[in-house]
């Protein structure tokens, strides 16, 4: 694909995005849902291998089946209220089925198989896409309509994601599946406190889209696709091996990094709406994220493999090619602003 044919794709994905986000239609919302959606097939099929390609198809059949919904239970709500606006949606059963629609949009459990296939059969950069700017235009719906959303079923669709996000990604050697069932579990810590207390899930969100893009980069930089790519990081760049193991860990949660905050907010607002059980079974379930978490850190920065190569290491070269210089900055951001941040 040519330069000026993807800057137009990008271009429409990101007037697709801001559709929503400034609309206070259903109708209006819902055209710039398909314009997202459609703007970024052309993208996932850039290679035009039979991966790539099975995985649009995959994305388009989800993509479709959640707009479908979407336009189905705001004709209900209009058809009940007499009005297409978002935020006026008080009965149960089109607020269920918009909370299912975009939460498929986003890849959450338990409508979440889609998600690890498509970013397999995707480049990384279209991996990392699809994992940051494609969430933020149903999140915003979600968050909108976040006072009419059903709590048990947004608790419970947070629990099932936390606990598929951790067992999914613990059998997988492949990055990009990994990083997709990671996803699944970070969008579990933002359903937990979606109707309590949104403004906590909205800084987990935020939080987790600021850690997922520079992790995407390092990996596109050094062109890492699996865990034993890893073992031969550090000879590409040893910045870069340092980074993405706090960017990690981070991730995981681990204090005093950024994304322990999001978390202790998340906990503290379960047990004071008296869902104490539901905190420690979140909290159980983070520690089977943490599990692929540390191997990855582990094979990235402390494991060293046997080399008797005497020829000299790629990060002595000049390579034009890996740009970590731009991508540093802003993964110290991501791993360091947990002072800014606390209350």
């Amino acid at each position: 694909m040519r330069t000026p044919a993807t800057m137009y794709m990008l271009t429409s994905i990101s007037m697709g995005t801001i559709m929503v986000t400034s609309s206070n239609s259903w109708i209006m919302a819902w055209l710039g849902l398909e314009l997202n959606s459609f703007a970024i097939l052309p993208v996932t099929t850039k290679t035009l291998a039979p991966s790539s390609i099975e995985a649009t198809t995959k994305y388009f059949l989800t993509q479709s089946t959640a707009s479908c919904l979407i336009l189905f239970a705001s004709t209900i709500n209009a058809w009940q209220t007499g009005t297409w606006t978002i935020t006026q949606m008080p009965d149960k059963l089109p607020s269920t089925l918009m909370l299912i629609a975009l939460t498929m949009k986003m890849g959450t459990a338990p409508v979440h198989l889609w998600l690890p296939e498509v970013m397999q059969g995707s480049t990384l950069l279209t991996g990392l896409l699809i994992s940051t700017w494609q969430k933020i235009a149903p999140m915003v719906l979600i968050f909108t309509t976040s006072n009419h959303s059903p709590s048990d079923i947004a608790l419970i669709m947070g629990l099932l994601s936390t606990y598929l996000g951790g067992w999914g990604g613990m059998n997988q050697t492949h990055l990009r599946k990994m990083m997709a069932f990671s996803s699944i579990a970070n969008m579990g810590w933002t359903m937990m406190t979606l109707t309590s207390e949104p403004k906590a899930s909205m800084m987990n969100i935020t939080i987790y889209l600021l850690l997922t893009t520079p992790t995407f980069l390092l990996l596109a930089q050094t062109s890492t696709k699996t865990l034993q790519d890893m073992t031969t990081m550090w000879t590409t760049s040893p910045t870069s091996t340092i980074m993405l193991m706090l960017l990690l860990l981070s991730m995981a949660g681990l204090p005093p990094l950024t994304g322990f905050m999001p978390k202790l907010l998340i906990l503290n607002e379960l047990i004071s709406q008296n869902l104490t059980p539901a905190a420690i079974a979140t909290t159980m379930a983070s520690l089977l994220s943490l599990i692929f978490y540390l191997r990855i850190s582990y094979l990235t920065s402390l494991l060293t493999p046997p080399n008797s190569s005497t020829s000299t290491t790629k990060w002595r070269q000049n390579m034009n090619n890996l740009k970590t210089a731009q991508i540093t900055p802003t993964a110290v951001m991501s791993t360091t602003t947990l002072p800014t941040l606390s209350p």
